[in-house]
Order: C-alpha cells, then structure tokens, then sequence
C-alpha cells in the first residue's frame, strides 16, 4: 500500500471515530410510524357530551337508587358541564305511562333545582319511541370536555401473520398496540384539564403548623393520639 494510501485510510477511519462520539446522532430505523404507543396514541383534549338514562317506574318516582344517579350527573354538570342541560322526554308511550313519564320528570327537574341549576339553563326536549312496549328512559344530557385517544382503535395497516415478512422482519409493535390501555386511561381522567396544568396548592392549616414546629423546636412530640377500636394509635402531623 502506497504512502498516500495509507494516509487516506486513517483520515478515514479517524472521522469514522469523532462521528461516533458525537451524542446528537439520528437513529433511523425504517418504521412507517412511531414506535412508542403514547406517539401513535396520544391522548387529546376534545369536546364530548355526558348522558344519564332515567327510567320511569309505575308510580313515576324515583328510587334511591336513580336519585343518587341524577344526583351526581347535576354535580358533573356543575363541575364541567357546558351550555344548557338537556331533558329529553319519551314521545309515544303507552298511555298508561304518559303521567309517570310527567311525574319521572318534575322529579328531575326538582333536583336540578335543589341542586343548583337554574331553570333556564335545563331545557325539556322530547324524542320519538319505535317500540312503544320497551322501556322509553327519559334523558338527561350535556356537553363537556372531555379526554379521549386521537384516532380510532382497532386499525390493522399490516398484516401480523406471514403474508408480509417486511413488516414482521423489522420486529416492530403493531399500529393498534397501547390503544386501548390509552383508551383506559383516558375515560379515568375526571378533569382533562389536569393533563395540561397541575392544580394549585390548598390552603394550609397554619395555626396547625405553627405549633406542630414549636413542639420539635422544644423537643417535644408533635404527632397527635386518638383510640379506635379500643387501641392508642399515633399520628404525625409535622409538615402537614
């Protein structure tokens, strides 16, 4: 091997060294879409609409049961709801539910009411029943925000079998895997806002605090003691 030869083969194999050392390297792997499952699914912030089935029973009242549901539906509302609150009302029943149906809504509309929503944000609408002599629910209805997964579940863009040995050589997860653990996720988030900012701290118990410290500063124990069940159990409160 000449002179010059020799010379171009460690310019070589020396840029071959500094190129490896560098740390902002581009990995490309030839996938057709992103390999992590929060990428390919991610959760987003879009509007939606919250619905609450109340049936009617013979007398038209409520059972405590659907109380509570309405209950909490009225404090959803509240909390997130957008708009107005939607009642619909079952159109073409039998005659014989006609006044439960009536009762089954003043009943609503009374906690509503009691539960903080004016009358003017609660509008009654009405739909039509095919099969009179199944259960026509009333409905009550709002809009929200709410957290759900960007694109739809259940997309197979290839073929996880053999029939296309391009995709499975690449030993890359499927399109549809993750979707439905984000799915999951995403209809446990009470407020979606909490995915884009933390809460504020609460308020402290200062008094609580300041005495809590003034008992370590003085070598004493801050920690309080109450019985349950017959037995003496200790809780620190320092810091709290």
């Amino acid at each position: 091997m000449s002179s010059s030869a020799r010379t171009l083969a460690a310019v070589t194999a020396l840029a071959a060294l500094l190129g490896a050392c560098r740390s902002d390297r581009v990995v490309t792997t030839g996938s057709l879409y992103p390999v992590d499952h929060k990428t390919r699914h991610p959760i987003v912030l879009a509007d939606g609409s919250r619905q609450l089935d109340v049936f009617v029973t013979g007398t038209g009242h409520l059972d405590p049961r659907q109380t509570a549901d309405v209950d909490a539906f009225i404090l959803e509302f509240r909390r997130y709801g957008r708009g107005t609150l939607i009642l619909d009302l079952p159109l073409g029943v039998a005659p014989a539910l006609g006044a439960a149906v009536e009762r089954t809504a003043a009943s609503v509309r009374r906690i509503a009411t009691e539960g903080g929503i004016p009358p003017g944000r609660i509008v009654v609408e009405s739909y039509g029943v095919t099969n009179p002599s199944l259960s026509a629910p009333l409905r009550l209805s709002f809009q929200r925000m709410e957290a759900k997964v960007g694109g739809a579940c259940g997309a197979w863009p290839q073929d996880l079998g053999v029939s296309d040995p391009s995709f499975n050589g690449r030993n890359e997860p499927y399109w549809n895997l993750g979707c439905a653990t984000q799915s999951n996720v995403a209809t446990q988030i009470a407020d979606p806002i909490d995915l884009v900012r933390g809460r504020p701290e609460g308020r402290i118990d200062t008094v609580r605090r300041t005495q809590d410290i003034g008992k370590v500063r003085d070598g004493k124990d801050p920690s309080i003691s109450w019985k349950q069940d017959g037995k003496t159990s200790v809780r620190s409160e320092v810091g709290n």
